[in-house]
């Protein structure tokens, strides 16, 4: 029996611009790690990182100087290649969840899924929030904005509102995303001095017949 061959990822050949290669007239230079050594011809860095037994590589050039490193090429281009994988992981990390909810959901479910919004926000991912209208309930589509509303409010603190609640045929849709880092300091902060606010009942909200027009 033949085994399917699993893909894995080819790590991407990284180009690095080093030694005879850089030309620019001058140049900043750092050590490995990553010490402020002076600007210098770029000859004079590479006679200096010969020096050292050790190559001289280009980081950017697109500062107002070219910024360069002494290390061994070999163990740059590692480096670079393991933040590469960091930022794939991290991407594949921060996949986007829905959680959905309906205009006349009860406040225990309510409560339930605010806390699955929350947890998965509170592991970094982004979360879709989506509120469905069955038949009549389009009727009623002010109570759907009030559930969206608890539930961005609940989670004020640990997260930003990414797309702002909108209504696209029988769906009311909204994405929140984690907050940013100097938020989340900010709210941890205050949160000894205030206390907890009590949840805002649902309103009720009495679903209204349809009236049917009389055609003539």
């Amino acid at each position: 029996m033949l085994r399917k061959k699993t893909k894995r990822h080819q790590p991407t050949r990284i180009f690095v611009q080093a030694n005879q290669m850089i030309r620019f007239p001058q140049v900043r230079v750092l050590s490995e790690r990553g010490e402020f050594l002076g600007v210098m011809s770029s000859v004079e860095a590479q006679n200096l990182a010969r020096g050292e037994e050790k190559d001289l590589v280009l980081v950017t050039d697109k500062a107002e100087m070219p910024i360069t490193k002494i290390i061994e090429l070999s163990k740059f281009k590692y480096q670079l290649q393991q933040k590469e994988a960091e930022g794939r992981k991290k991407a594949r990390s921060q996949d986007t969840k829905e959680v959905r909810f309906s205009p006349f959901i009860g406040e225990n479910d309510l409560n339930g899924k605010i806390n699955k919004v929350m947890g998965f926000l509170q592991k970094g991912h982004k979360v879709k929030l989506t509120l469905i209208f069955k038949g009549r309930q389009m009727a009623n589509k002010d109570q759907g904005f009030v559930i969206i509303k608890r539930v961005i409010e609940a989670a004020t603190d640990i997260s930003d509102v990414e797309l702002p609640p909108r209504l696209m045929g029988n769906k009311l849709m909204t994405q929140l995303m984690p907050a940013k880092k100097k938020k989340l300091v900010e709210s941890a902060g205050t949160v000894a001095a205030t206390a907890p606010k009590s949840a805002t009942p649902l309103p009720s909200i009495t679903p209204q017949p349809a009236t049917l027009k009389k055609v003539a």
